[in-house]
């Protein structure tokens, strides 16, 4: 039987880690309101999903494996993570003078989407962390299956952390000029991100 009781606090510690995706969700709560940006945050749950089933099928075990594969992966999510950080640098004053109207919740998603579907750390995450609770006597599909489910619903908790987070701090700081030094301190978070990426051996 898994041990939810470790599980869970161990599982939620991952979720609510300040990555590319939660960085995003509070930075457009911040600067679009509570709705539209947990509506965006959201688009990560189908990425991490698709994640879920490819280590479950165990392509993550094949990943962990091959280094050619994981190394084109790794460059591909890194080089968009940069552009991603790149671009919220240069339009941080747009940015910060955009409303939430004019802003398309679907492109929210997308983003989202995208940055957590490019994101190699994801399946070493599963692929690392769910065995360490896998009942050796139970089908190991059917636990994974389980963990992976406990997982995007704590990933919802965790959006909706860092959007309420982001709100607060909208109502507090109301100057432009907060936003667009916040907008350049996500970007300069986003190319860190994927230059660490690049950088990384393992």
């Amino acid at each position: 039987m898994i041990a939810w009781s470790i599980f869970i606090p161990a599982c939620f510690a991952l979720n609510c880690a300040p990555g590319p995706n939660n960085m995003l969700a509070f930075a457009n709560g911040a600067r679009l309101g509570f709705f539209r940006a947990l509506a965006g945050g959201l688009g990560r749950m189908p990425a991490f999903a698709i994640l879920i089933l490819i280590t479950i099928v165990g392509l993550g075990a094949v990943l962990a494996t091959s280094a050619i594969a994981f190394t084109i992966i790794k460059i591909v999510g890194a080089l968009y993570l940069i552009y991603v950080g790149i671009q919220f640098w240069r339009k941080a004053r747009a940015l910060a003078a955009a409303q939430s109207a004019a802003t398309a919740v679907k492109a929210l998603m997308r983003r989202d989407f995208l940055i957590a579907i490019s994101n190699p750390k994801a399946i070493a995450v599963f692929t690392a962390f769910f065995p360490q609770f896998i009942d050796a006597s139970e089908p190991a599909w059917s636990q994974l299956a389980a963990m992976g489910g406990v997982f995007l619903l704590l990933e919802v908790a965790a959006v909706l952390l860092y959007v309420a987070a982001g709100v607060l701090l909208g109502k507090v700081l109301t100057s432009q000029r907060i936003f667009v030094t916040l907008n350049r301190l996500i970007g300069g978070v986003l190319v860190a991100s994927g230059a660490t990426m690049v950088l990384s051996r393992q």
